[in-house]
């Protein structure tokens, strides 16, 4: 696997089955009921492991993305503490709209309901050190440097870029999220690794590497 240079492969691997997969971070939680973070790069395959363990777990999964729409790419994490996880960490149901969402006039909400057993944030930062500590777990989702650019570029050509437009938008992209997590360093929180490659995922299997680690 082809990392950044400041990141090391994680491991042991081992493959496990959706029965597993939930017995093996529910643990991590507070009486099964908790904040899962789940951070890794851009084309890494966040959304398709957190609306895995959102099914798995009874949960409601909130996308950084809709955080930072038309507001900033990585100065979210205050609005996901006070308008998403605090309230809900009090019993309630959240129904936010961001700031972008009100200037823009889009219409719609975040919202995770008061009664899910696991609130699962998504995206990249989602496990930076300011929300770590508002968190029971912190997932990170290790791909191939090559492989999550190929499936970024694929993704953004599928909304409607060309091909042009795709490079041109990933490479600025990367300019600012590269900086970021090389100082954060989000790995290093991680009480699960999920693995990202083609030999990696299956239908119902999930290849992955736990470890505890302090916050």
């Amino acid at each position: 696997m082809q990392l950044h240079p400041e990141e090391t492969e994680a491991g042991p691997w081992r493959r496990v089955d959706d029965a597993e997969l939930p017995a093996l971070v529910a643990p991590l939680l507070s009486g099964g009921r908790g904040v899962l973070l789940v951070d890794g790069r851009s084309g890494s395959g966040k959304s398709t492991i957190s609306a895995r363990l959102a099914d798995l777990l009874g949960g409601a999964v909130v996308h950084s993305d809709d955080l930072a729409w038309h507001h900033d790419a990585f100065a979210w994490d205050d609005l996901a503490r006070d308008h998403v996880i605090e309230p809900w960490r009090r019993g309630e149901s959240v129904d936010y709209r961001p700031p972008g969402w009100v200037v823009k006039g889009r219409e719609g909400a975040v919202t995770v309901p008061a009664d899910v057993c696991v609130l699962v944030l998504e995206g990249v930062g989602a496990g930076r050190a300011a929300l770590a500590t508002q968190a029971d777990a912190v997932v990170w989702v290790q791909s191939d440097r090559a492989e999550a650019r190929e499936r970024g570029l694929r993704r953004d050509v599928e909304l409607g870029r060309t091909p042009e437009e795709a490079e041109r938008f990933w490479d600025e992209w990367m300019a600012a999220e590269e900086p970021f997590l090389a100082a954060d360093r989000p790995w290093e929180r991680a009480d699960l690794v999920v693995r990202s490659s083609p030999d990696a995922w299956a239908p119902g299997c999930t290849t992955v590497a736990l470890r505890r680690r302090g916050r």
